[in-house]
C-alpha cells in the first residue's frame, strides 16, 4: 500500500509533492498548508521509505516514476471520474524525488495534464558529451545522479543506523543556513520508518545499485518535458551544487529554445534561488512557498 494525504478543495488544480531520499511526505510539514489555500495538494511517500510498503524487489528509478505515474492516473484523474480527466497537476520534487517528478511529468500516460514541474535541487546524471560508450549500469538510482549525490546517498545510511543524534547531525549538515527547522518531530519521521522489519533490505538494495532499470539522463528527460519547469534551489547545498542547475537550465535552452516567461510556447524554464541548502522547502519555507505559488499562478493563471 501507499500512504498518501491530500488536503485542499478537489475542485482546485492538483499540486502533487514528491519527497527526497530517506524522508516521507512530512518534510513537506511547512509546505503543505499554505500550498493548499490554493490548490489541491497531495504528497506521498514513494516505495520503500516513510509509511509505504517496503517489498523486497529491484529498486531503480522507473519504480518510483511509475508510482507517481499510477498515483496520477488512478487517485489525482481518478480514472473512473470523467471530469477530472483533463485536470491540470503540478508535480514537484526534492532530491530523488526531484528527479522522480521531472521524469514522471515527461511520461506519454501523464503530460498532457501535467502543466508546471517543480524541481528542488533535483538529483539527477548528466550525459557525458565526451563518452565514446555508455558504461552498463545495473541501477539508475546512484549513477543516474552526481557524483556529489552519491555522498549524499551513502550518508543517508544514517537513516538506518536507527540513531537519532546522527540523524541530526546529518540533517544540520544540509540546512546550512538555517538549521531551526531540525527538530524531534523532523527526527522522528526518519527514524520512525527505519524501524519497519524490511527497511534495511530495502535500503541495501538501493544503495548497492541491485536494480536493473533502464538509464535516464537529465538531458534525455528534459528534452521530454513539455511543460514549464521552475527550479526553486538551495544555492547553498553541500550536495548537490548550484552549478547542477546551471546545468538544467543550459541544457533547457539547448532543446527548447530562449524562451522568456512562455512568450514562444509552454516549454520555459524560471529559477528562484533560494538562500537555504539541500532541503529548500523545509530550512526555508516561506522563500519556497512564495516561489511555487508565484510561479503556478504565472503557469496556472489562477487568480
Amino acid at each position: 500500500s501507499i500512504n498518501y494525504l491530500k488536503v485542499g478543495d478537489s475542485s482546485k488544480p492538483a499540486l502533487l509533492l514528491v519527497h527526497g531520499f530517506g524522508a516521507s511526505s512530512y518534510h513537506f510539514r511547512h509546505n503543505i498548508p499554505v500550498l493548499a489555500r490554493k490548490y489541491h495538494v497531495y504528497a506521498i511517500d514513494m516505495l520503500g521509505f516513510g509509511w509505504s510498503d517496503k517489498p523486497i524487489m529491484d529498486y531503480d528509478a522507473t519504480v518510483w516514476k511509475d508510482q507517481v505515474v499510477d498515483f496520477v492516473q488512478e487517485v489525482i484523474l481518478n480514472r473512473n471520474d470523467d471530469s477530472k480527466a483533463k485536470r491540470s497537476i503540478a508535480i514537484a520534487g526534492n532530491s530523488l524525488g526531484g528527479y522522480t517528478a521531472m521524469y514522471a511529468s515527461s511520461d506519454e500516460r501523464i503530460k498532457e495534464n501535467v502543466k508546471a514541474c517543480i524541481l528542488l535541487n533535483a538529483a539527477g546524471r548528466f550525459r557525458d558529451p565526451e563518452a565514446i560508450k555508455e558504461p552498463s549500469e545495473p541501477n539508475p538510482i546512484i549513477k543516474a545522479i552526481s557524483s556529489a549525490i552519491q555522498r549524499f546517498v551513502i550518508a543517508c545510511s544514517f537513516v538506518y543506523t536507527k540513531q537519532p543524534l546522527r540523524i541530526e547531525q546529518v540533517l544540520r549538515q544540509v540546512y546550512p543556513i538555517d538549521d531551526s527547522n531540525v527538530d524531534s518531530e523532523l527526527v522522528e519521521s526518519i527514524q520512525t520508518p527505519a524501524q519497519d522489519d524490511t527497511a534495511a533490505e530495502v535500503f541495501y538494495r538501493v544503495i548497492t545499485k541491485n536494480g536493473a532499470g533502464p538509464q535516464s539522463y537529465v538531458d534525455d528527460i528534459l528534452k521530454e518535458l513539455d511543460c514549464p519547469v521552475l527550479l526553486a534551489w538551495g544555492e547553498s547545498d553541500p550536495w548537490i551544487r548550484s552549478a547542477a542547475a546551471d546545468k538544467i537550465q543550459s541544457l533547457h535552452a539547448e532543446f527548447h529554445g530562449e524562451n522568456v516567461a512562455g512568450e514562444n510556447g509552454p516549454k520555459w524554464i524560471k529559477r528562484a534561488s533560494i538562500d537555504a541548502g539541500h532541503c529548500p522547502h523545509d530550512e526555508a519555507p516561506d522563500a519556497v512557498n512564495g516561489a511555487i505559488l508565484s510561479f503556478l499562478d504565472e503557469v496556472l493563471s489562477i487568480a
